[in-house]
């Protein structure tokens, strides 16, 4: 069996435009992933992602797991609060141990307090849709073949963590106030980061920006990503939220690296799931500077899908391949679960939300279990 030392390769990949910290081994050669089911579809999905990372197992990556407790509204049922102290030190923990989590969807505040509680300052949404789902999304005949765009996000300042209030005003009736900033330091540690990714792919960085209803921020991040292509060597467009909505649907290959404030990358990663096929197939991963990383699904809870297995796992399980190569370095077991899910698609095989003429289509459980079985022919070795 192969060591923990030998499993965490040193292959660059993204976060090391991230990390400034070098990362803690495991003291017992096991690898530590803490779980967070989540709400509604989360429990469903997150299940079918670790049917895929025990396939991984047959390939002699060892995994310690543990499980934390309930996030989101869940959550505030239970202790009036969607993120909680348990859930903080659950979380602390697997940090600690030189670990990543993997959560399920979990609403209210639950992510933006985590986030902030552990400074994942930048989240990163890969946009690269699966040749076999080309016709099965609303943009047909060809036009999403060949996308590839890295949406990177800034996580810890903007309108979600902004101050808000309501009062009661004789005339006016309620009056709903929400003030927000944007630091210098809190944009060009973001810039640094996408401007650093876009010189690792294809060169090209697009800031967005709405120059005439946000002035004055608008111009921060204006100047601030002049510094950043400049220093990266990479080629510059800063673009209005609205116009570069419409060319991500438009021309998605004029994009490489989006860089975005906390609103409207939110944005941008969510209208992309559409280039994607599927909001089901959408994920990412929040990072920190010292090595703390979140993967999560881009999507929401589905409340009205939760139990019926009808949800689709693989924005999950794809979550879990990034956990795997961006935190561990584990880039052959990573591309066993991407090449797994293409196989399965490519067969035909589709949950209610991609499916077409042709294909057939299966549960959440199943999926996970198509996909698992074909990690585990690649993780097996010959006999």
């Amino acid at each position: 069996m192969r060591q923990a030392s030998e499993l965490v390769r040193s292959e660059r990949r993204w976060t090391a435009a991230v990390y400034r910290e070098p990362r803690r081994a495991p003291s017992d050669g096991r690898l530590s992933i803490g779980v967070l089911p989540g709400e509604g579809i989360g429990p469903d999905v997150v299940a079918a992602a670790l049917a895929v990372l025990a396939a991984v197992e047959a390939g002699g990556a060892r995994f310690a797991v543990t499980t934390g407790g309930p996030i989101g509204r869940d959550a505030e049922v239970l202790a009036g609060k969607s993120l909680t102290e348990e859930v903080e030190r659950f979380c602390d923990g697997v940090f600690q141990a030189g670990g990543a989590v993997l959560t399920g969807p979990g609403g209210s505040r639950f992510v933006y307090d985590l986030r902030r509680r552990f400074d994942l300052f930048v989240k990163l949404s890969p946009l690269r849709p699966f040749p076999a789902l080309h016709e099965a999304g609303p943009l047909k005949g060809g036009g999403v073949a060949g996308t590839d765009i890295l949406v990177v996000r800034e996580n810890n300042g903007g309108e979600y963590l902004g101050e808000w209030d309501e009062v009661l005003d004789p005339r006016r009736g309620r009056v709903c106030r929400h003030a927000f900033h944007y630091a210098e330091d809190h944009v060009r540690r973001l810039l640094s980061v996408a401007a650093e990714l876009a010189a690792s792919r294809r060169g090209r960085l697009a800031v967005v920006i709405k120059d005439g209803g946000l002035p004055t921020v608008s111009a921060l991040w204006r100047d601030l990503a002049r510094d950043a292509a400049a220093a990266s060597g990479v080629a510059l467009r800063v673009l209005d939220i609205d116009l570069t909505a419409y060319l991500m649907m438009q021309a998605p290959l004029e994009f490489d690296v989006i860089a975005a404030s906390n609103l409207f990358g939110d944005v941008l990663a969510d209208l992309g799931a559409v280039l994607l096929s599927s909001r089901g197939l959408s994920f990412s991963g929040n990072f920190s500077e010292s090595g703390a990383a979140v993967y999560q699904t881009n999507h929401g809870s589905a409340l009205d899908l939760a139990g019926k297995d009808r949800a689709n796992p693989i924005g999950q399980i794809s979550s879990l391949a990034m956990l795997l190569r961006e935190s561990f370095g584990l880039h052959r077991e990573a591309g066993w679960i991407d090449e797994a899910v293409s196989e399965v698609l490519d067969f035909g095989f589709r949950t209610f939300d991609t499916a077409g003429p042709g294909t057939f289509v299966i549960g959440t459980e199943e999926m996970g279990r198509r996909i698992a079985a074909r990690v585990e022919r690649r993780a097996r070795p010959n006999p």
